[in-house]
Parts: C-alpha cells; sequence; structure tokens
C-alpha cells in the first residue's frame, strides 16, 4: 500500500511539473512576436551601434587630448567629475548587459538563437576593434569585453539553468 501511495504522489508531482511547463510554455507563446525578438535580439548590439553611429558622425576620443566632457560635476571634494559620451555609453552596455544575464536563464530555443547572434556580435566587434582605427578605444574595448562575457555568461547560465532542469525532472529525484 506505502508503495502504491508512493507511485501515485510521484504521478502527482510529474503531472504538476508538466501543468506547469505547459503554462510556462503557453504565457511564452502569448507574447507574439516582439517577445520573441526580445528574446532573440541581444541589447548590447544597441551601445555597439550607437559607439558605431558616433564614431561616423564625430571621432569619439575617451579622455585624451581634445575629447569634449558632455557635462561636468562639481563634488563637494572640490574634485571636477568630467563625463564623456564614452562613458555614458558604458553607463547604458552595463544596464543592457544586466538585462542580458537575466535573459539567459530561460533555456527555450530563443535563448540559444541569442547566444548564436550574441557571439556574432562578439566577432564584429572584436573585428572592428582589430582592424579600424577609430574603433580601438577603451570604450570600444570593454564594449567588446561585455559582449565577450555576455556569450560566455549566456552560455555558462543556460548549461546551468538546463541541467538544473533536467535534474528535477529526472525520475527517483523526488521525495
Amino acid at each position: 500500500m506505502t508503495k502504491f501511495l508512493g507511485t501515485a504522489a510521484g504521478i502527482a508531482d510529474r503531472d504538476e511539473r508538466s501543468r506547469k511547463l505547459r503554462k510556462v510554455s503557453s504565457g511564452l507563446s502569448r507574447g507574439g512576436p516582439m517577445r520573441l525578438i526580445f528574446g532573440i535580439f541581444p541589447l548590447l548590439a544597441v551601445p555597439v551601434l550607437i559607439y558605431n553611429l558616433m564614431v561616423g558622425i564625430t571621432p569619439l576620443a575617451d579622455h585624451g587630448p581634445g575629447a569634449h566632457a558632455q557635462f561636468a560635476i562639481n563634488m563637494v571634494s572640490g574634485a571636477k567629475w568630467e563625463i564623456f559620451s564614452g562613458d555614458i555609453l558604458i553607463i547604458i552596455a552595463m544596464i543592457f548587459f544586466f538585462i542580458e544575464i537575466l535573459k539567459a536563464t530561460s533555456t527555450g530555443t530563443a535563448s540559444i538563437v541569442n547566444h548564436a547572434v550574441s557571439m556574432v556580435l562578439f566577432i564584429v566587434c572584436l573585428v572592428e576593434f582589430l582592424l579600424l582605427d577609430r574603433f580601438g578605444t577603451s570604450t570600444f574595448f570593454i564594449l567588446t569585453m561585455m559582449c565577450l562575457l555576455d556569450v560566455l555568461a549566456g552560455v555558462v547560465v543556460t548549461i546551468i539553468s538546463a541541467r538544473r532542469d533536467f535534474t528535477v525532472s529526472e525520475p527517483g529525484h523526488g521525495k
């Protein structure tokens, strides 16, 4: 009788997990094409595109001679904090990088495509950094490294999430 109750409880747990998976899957499909595009499109492409546009319009020097601060703030200590356009771009990129890490926790097909597109973005950034003189700045190097970390972190987080999901759904791991 105890074995029968244990089997019934296992079947109930499996049915509950299946119900939860169907609910999550249907929630993702309800988002439509915008949700799919958001899931596939690497957000770090936005600051890279902005950098490309900025370089096309005006030379973007980091902090060297000829660099002009976007604005400056006088600090309480008496120091003058100058904020350059590259600094603002790095801040935007860090926000997008955080969102990319959150997106990496999903294990769907869209996340796999996102990792592939992120890898292409990293390769484009690396080629621009190595071959084009106007992209050889600290700002663009940091953007390139963020793209690399996005690829690495996305793959690692996805593998760990998939392994956890696989372990949870294996028979015999329940109570």
